[in-house]
């Protein structure tokens, strides 16, 4: 078992490019583990965490419905928006710059085989990291995310959206926190299916720009404290 984890902040990257670098990561853990189950020699396999921000981009995932995107290719390209249907699990949502985008590519064998334990440590992962910032948030029960009165349907709100694949047991696709987000965005989409709830951002929270790299520190700091992992940076090689 390798418990370490390489972490790489891949910038602003484009996401059909970042999704095509985490099914090569994928696809080469899932190898190592096809040729140990033939051979004594068994080899280690790579566990990853990838960050990054990316261009005005909406995405479908395969549970979705495409009437949850309330605009057309026009007013796409108008906002200077992309749109992909993809293969994680859950419905529509956007990534753009100002948020944090997280790529946990794991070797679940590693660590626990249970996906929903995994996607619980992620959401507390987000949490910690809330409330180093003052703020309070929670899950609502049967919906993946992490949200602000979480209590209160009347108030409930969204700052951090997930959906996950696992093949093999290994994880790609992962999470959105909104830092200093254009919420604007959500508008042209009913965010994650869900048509009676608000989506928020760090700085709207807080009433001022967030340093995003301080965020990410502590999102790194909760994520290795959770997986009871140590990160090891490496410049990103995409």
């Amino acid at each position: 078992m390798n418990k370490m984890v390489i972490y790489r902040d891949l910038g602003l990257i484009d996401y059909k490019e970042a999704w095509d670098y985490q099914e090569k990561l994928l696809n080469d853990i899932i190898n190592v583990k096809i040729v140990n189950r033939t051979t004594n020699n068994q080899q280690p396999t790579t566990n990853y965490l990838l960050f990054c921000e990316h261009p005005h981009v909406y995405t479908l995932g395969k549970s979705g419905s495409e009437k949850h995107l309330l605009i057309n290719e026009k007013q796409l390209a108008e906002k200077k928006a992309t749109y992909y249907k993809i293969n994680r699990g859950g419905d529509i949502t956007y990534h753009g710059p100002g948020q944090i985008v997280g790529y946990p590519i794991l070797d679940l064998d590693n660590f626990f085989t249970d996906i929903h334990k995994y996607l619980r440590y992620l959401e507390e992962m987000v949490i910690l990291t809330l409330a180093e910032y003052g703020i309070s948030s929670g899950r609502i029960k049967g919906q993946t995310g992490v949200w602000l009165d979480a209590e209160d349907p009347l108030k409930a709100r969204k700052i951090c959206a997930m959906g996950v694949r696992c093949s093999r047991w290994v994880t790609m696709h992962g999470f959105a926190m909104n830092v200093n987000s254009d919420l604007s965005y959500f508008n042209s989409i009913v965010p994650c299916g869900i048509i009676d709830k608000a989506v928020t951002s760090l700085d709207k929270e807080l009433g001022r720009k967030v340093d995003v790299n301080e965020v990410k520190e502590k999102l790194k700091k909760h994520f290795a404290a959770l997986f009871e992992t140590e990160l090891i940076t490496e410049k990103e090689t995409v």
